[in-house]
């Protein structure tokens, strides 16, 4: 009789669906799992739904960085030209 931990491969289960993501909390081998970007496993759809919320406003905040320096970059190119 195989072990509770061995999955139908008989291989262990990956390490990452041991624990949320978010919260640490232990997933059971009975619970939900609720997945994100992958692999990234969350023990509820509230933790998911936090983590998506926290990488849609860093993605912003990159896209936005990035937007200013683009804008500073043609600003500096258009002055050199007019300058010349």
């Amino acid at each position: 009789m195989k072990s509770a931990s061995l999955s139908y491969s008989g291989c262990e289960d990956p390490h990452f669906l041991e624990a949320c993501t978010l919260c640490s909390k232990p997933l059971g081998q009975n619970s939900d799992i609720f997945m994100y970007r992958g692999n990234t496993p969350f023990c509820s759809q509230e933790c998911r739904q936090e983590q998506m919320g926290i990488d849609e406003g860093r993605e912003k905040r990159c896209k936005r960085r990035v937007s200013k320096k683009a804008s500073s970059e043609i600003k500096k190119s258009t002055e050199t030209l007019v300058v010349a």
